[in-house]
């Protein structure tokens, strides 16, 4: 269920940060059961924190942004890298923000990611090989977004997270369906994007 689907404005910005490349990207692993994406072993890797650090310099949020992040490591991790730079309070830490769980595909190499997308195509509900559907997904991401409009007020909010994870909150914003997330511009490594709400 996409909770943002009857909004027509919202109360707050969001802007969403996919994390710096993480040690498992370098590794070609599939890491989303969070007794993995919480290691040390699954953070970032050199360049990630280099990336994420040059995104925070670059861009225009300052320290009244109120940042959220998955507790996976490499999230974590690249949250507080933002957070340091820009001088902004603590992360707030939220499981609503942990990446996609991949099931069965857990561990095994990242072409793997392509096989869960092409089920996808054909059907959001899927949960192939043990896999967290779109419709999951958008459920806890857009219900974790009602329940920040129901706490903030005209705040700048900085969501940090995961591919799969935002590339589905997009498709929330948007009011597209949710099996058309890998046809909706890519979030690169610590990238930082604002989403706006469509009417």
């Amino acid at each position: 269920m996409n909770h943002l689907a009857n909004l027509s404005t919202l109360r707050n910005h969001y802007y969403v940060m996919r994390h710096g490349q993480s040690k498992a990207n370098v590794a070609g692993l599939i890491i989303s059961h969070p007794e993995n994406g919480t290691h040390s072993d699954y953070a970032l890797s050199p360049t990630g924190s280099q990336q994420a650090l040059s995104s925070a310099q670059q861009t225009h949020l300052d320290d009244t942004t109120i940042i959220f992040s998955s507790d996976f490591s490499r999230a974590l991790e690249t949250a507080e890298i933002v957070r340091q730079q820009l001088s902004c309070a603590q992360v707030q830490i939220t499981h609503s923000l942990r990446e996609r769980n991949f099931g069965e595909y857990e561990m095994s190499d990242h072409g793997n990611y392509q096989l869960v997308w092409n089920d996808d195509i054909v059907d959001a509900t899927h949960k192939n090989n043990g896999v967290e559907s779109i419709e999951e997904v958008t459920e806890r991401v857009t219900s974790f977004i009602n329940r920040l409009e129901a706490t903030y007020m005209d705040k700048n909010i900085l969501l940090v997270s995961h591919g799969d994870t935002l590339q589905i909150l997009q498709t929330a914003f948007q009011k597209v369906d949710g099996s058309a997330h890998r046809s909706l511009p890519h979030l690169e490594t610590a990238e930082i994007r604002e989403l706006q709400l469509q009417p």
